[in-house]
């Protein structure tokens, strides 16, 4: 007899459990059938609550799948003991020392150096040759040189530019003239466009915050407030914004986007409290990104972002959150479903059904090798497409039938992990299957997932934002740092010439000051600060 059993019988053995009647006994037993139940279902939801936190303390982040090994292979020497080989006598030999092949490189020339010559200053130093020291030009002959680089830091980089405007009086007329003074891209402010655009590039492509900023300076010698720095931040952005706007429009142009949310800090809510806020992230087909900011993560906002307008063969690609299918079934777009997501809610199933998650995993890994082989091959258009649906489609296909098998399993509770995976796969089939009949849809929205890792890195660095307005100015740098990433763009250069042509450049071709369309025009000859025309 079970403990179970024993422990319910003593307990039926009281006066008042005797006298109960054959009905009541079935609704005794039932109530307790379901207080099991709740129980068993509370202990699986605590042991999965403490596997994720076990894994974020002491497991590895990443969600990289190794396969489980074979049970039938054994560790070497496991099961059959290597034996000691026979040892034969050798003869021995007297110790010595060998010496340590250096190479030292200041005493040989490096052919080619390590960084761009173009754009790295270069401090020459001339070292003396002590062979001919004393003696006249006429005792020795320079017949070559040898060069060799060593990578040096000064405490600060900053530079001050000294305008000398001179005063002169012209004698014929007796009247005095002097240059006026270079106008900045922020009128009356001391900040050179180098300094707007190196402030820009450290704080938001580096994460390094104004109050640290503030630190450099005062330690290079360099007397400002903190709110003058946020001052020029704020000025320089909000000549950046109508790039930005045109960045989004071509965005939105696009008939494949990708679009995901990612949570911010920002605008008080109360004495020590912030709001809760949201970046949604846009990705086009022409490799540019949006950060739109918005208080919540109401599905209002999609249709905002968006727009209520899209052609006919559009195409949405987004996880599994209801807001983008509603947009989509709206506007009688095609919603594309990620992969990575699904993928994602089996790894978190693991302690619920090892074996099911690794059956899943396994089947999975295998539509992913396949768009290796895609990317190596380098595919594209048709040919792309029918390589998808003559090796992926197959699989796919089969894993879903795996997946409706699995329900046919009994004990599979509706809130155990690994059956909600298997429910996520199962009712978003039709979003995930896009991929295979259309080449230019990606499998899973990894890229735009890489492209909004500056949020994350920034929340790190900055934690939050005091007001929705700099938490919008966030956005606005970000999405055009990022796309200059994306097209190898270095983002100094990039924002040292938009900031001057900006001003003068005609307001119905702004869209050619974004990155992408700013690489084909300007990138050959891009506008240079004073400080790189004095230097």
């Amino acid at each position: 007899m079970s403990m179970r059993s024993a422990a319910f019988t003593q307990s039926s053995n009281t006066p008042e459990m005797a006298s109960l009647s054959p009905a009541q006994w079935v609704v005794l037993m039932q109530s307790k059938e379901a207080t099991i139940t709740t129980l068993t279902q509370q202990c699986d939801a605590l042991k999965q609550q403490l596997e994720w936190f076990k894994r974020q303390v002491f497991g590895v982040k990443s969600e990289r799948y190794a396969p489980q090994p074979d049970p039938s292979q054994m560790h070497l020497g496991e099961t059959f003991p290597v034996p000691t080989p026979l040892t034969e006598p050798h003869p021995v030999v007297p110790a010595h020392t060998r010496r340590v092949a250096q190479r030292d490189p200041a005493r040989e020339a490096e052919a080619l150096p390590f960084f761009d010559e173009s754009r790295v200053p270069v401090q020459t130093i001339e070292l003396p040759n002590p062979e001919i020291k004393g003696l006249s030009g006429d005792q020795f002959e320079v017949i070559g040189q040898k060069v060799s680089y060593r990578l040096g830091q000064r405490p600060g980089s900053y530079v001050v530019l000294k305008y000398v405007r001179p005063v002169v009086k012209r004698v014929d007329t007796q009247t005095i003239h002097c240059p006026a003074a270079p106008v900045g891209v922020i009128e009356g402010s001391r900040a050179d466009v180098s300094f707007s655009a190196g402030l820009l590039v450290e704080k938001f492509a580096y994460h390094c915050p104004l109050y640290r900023q503030h630190q450099k300076l005062a330690d290079a010698g360099i007397t400002v407030s903190r709110p003058w720095l946020t001052q020029v931040v704020q000025q320089t952005l909000a000549l950046l914004e109508p790039i930005y706007e045109a960045q989004f429009d071509s965005i939105r142009a696009s008939r494949v986007k990708a679009m995901d949310e990612t949570p911010i800090k920002a605008g008080r809510a109360g004495n020590g409290k912030m709001k809760q806020a949201y970046f949604w992230p846009v990705y086009g087909d022409r490799d540019e990104i949006c950060f739109a900011y918005f208080p919540s993560r109401a599905g209002a906002h999609v249709r905002t972002a968006l727009g209520l307008t899209a052609s006919e063969d559009a195409v949405l690609l987004s996880d599994g959150y209801a807001a983008y299918h509603s947009y989509a079934k709206q506007l009688g777009l095609t919603h594309a479903q990620c992969w990575a997501h699904s993928r994602r809610n089996f790894f978190e199933a693991q302690a619920a059904d090892p074996q099911g998650v690794h059956e899943a995993l396994e089947q999975i890994r295998v539509f992913y090798e396949f768009e290796e082989e895609i990317r190596q091959r380098q595919l594209s258009g048709q040919r792309k497409r029918l390589h998808r649906l003559t090796h992926t489609k197959p699989k796919v296909d089969a894993f879903f039938d795996w997946v409706d098998g699995q329900f046919e399993r009994q004990g599979l509770l509706p809130s155990n992990p690994f059956t909600q995976a298997l429910n996520y796969v199962r009712e978003r089939r039709l979003g995930l299957e896009v991929f295979l009949s259309d080449p230019d849809v990606p499998m899973d929205t990894n890229h735009l997932e890489r492209a909004l890792r500056v949020i994350p890195m920034g929340r790190r660095n900055w934690l939050f934002t005091w007001t929705e307005l700099g938490a919008e100015q966030v956005g606005i740098v970000q999405s055009l740092i990022v796309t200059c990433r994306l097209h190898g763009i270095d983002p100094y250069t990039y924002l040292v010439d938009v900031l001057q042509r900006v001003g003068q450049h005609p307001a119905a071709r702004v869209a050619e000051l974004t990155p992408r369309l700013w690489k084909q025009h300007f990138a050959a000859n891009p506008l240079r600060s004073d400080l790189h025309l004095a230097g």
